[in-house]
């Protein structure tokens, strides 16, 4: 019965965090219909500025509290006491759900206008590479594993009795080019808009510095579990842009 439990909840835990992640972009295209507190990240009705930044900080702060501290070992270690340590990332991804939908419904509207695309032809292009940055997101957690990253392949594991192996290292695809395309994507996705509000700039300011202090952290977990081999991939690959380096001739080419 036990394992019938945990993995029932991994997989609502698993749909829990794949709706969030739907609902975040949804969000940040201004897609939601402006129904009570449903409304994109340019919707509902404007109120203080100051009390608008100071909300929508604290909600960025508790977004990036939560991934970065339930993603340390530390915290896994201490959360597998009191859970079978297969709905650990099962809860990584329910918290997440919890604090993604927060975020949406708690963030205030501040509609001033930073940038606008006019052009009715960078206007689109800007929405592709925006709406390219999520699909790379997507495609990127599928090389590494998607049902190990959100936590279905650990409660499959357990439910079959079977011992739960980590994924190896491997530097393939678009790893051979940048050591983080989940953060690429995400990059992308949050800077590449063909309006950005004074709110959206706020979001992604906040959005990236958690960004860039989570992979800071993540590197030295990663550098603790693999040693010299992560050490040498940190050297010889970019973090999250390809380093471009021209050959002989002239020609260009992204270095591996």
């Amino acid at each position: 019965m036990k394992k019938i439990s945990v993995l029932f909840y991994g997989f609502i835990n698993y749909n829990l965090g794949s709706s969030a992640l739907v609902y975040l972009i949804a969000f940040l295209f201004n897609l939601i219909p402006e129904v009570g507190l449903l409304h994109g990240i340019d919707g509902g009705e404007p109120g203080s500025v100051w009390l608008a930044a100071g909300v929508n900080i604290g909600l960025i702060v508790l977004f990036g509290f939560q991934h970065s501290v339930m993603a340390r070992p530390k915290f896994k270690r201490w959360l597998s006491g009191f859970l079978p340590q297969a709905a650990e990332r099962s809860t990584y991804m329910m918290a997440t759900a919890a604090v993604t939908y927060a975020l949406c419904l708690g963030w205030q509207p501040m509609p001033g206008v930073v940038w606008q695309a006019e052009d009715s032809t960078l206007y689109y292009s800007l929405l592709g590479m925006r709406l390219s940055g999520w699909v790379l997101v997507l495609y990127a957690t599928f090389l590494i594993n998607h049902f190990d990253l959100f936590g279905l392949r650990q409660v499959w594991l357990y439910f079959r009795g079977r011992d739960y192996t980590p994924m190896p290292f491997k530097v393939h695809s678009l790893y051979r080019y940048v050591r983080h395309p989940i953060m690429t994507g995400a990059f992308i996705g949050i800077w590449f808009t063909p309006v950005m509000t004074v709110g959206h700039l706020l979001f992604a300011l906040g959005m990236s510095s958690y960004i860039l202090i989570g992979v800071y952290h993540e590197e030295k977990d990663l550098v603790r579990a693999f040693g010299e081999r992560y050490i040498r991939y940190m050297r010889t690959t970019a973090r999250f842009f390809p380093a471009w380096k021209v050959r002989k001739g002239g020609s260009i080419e992204a270095s591996a």
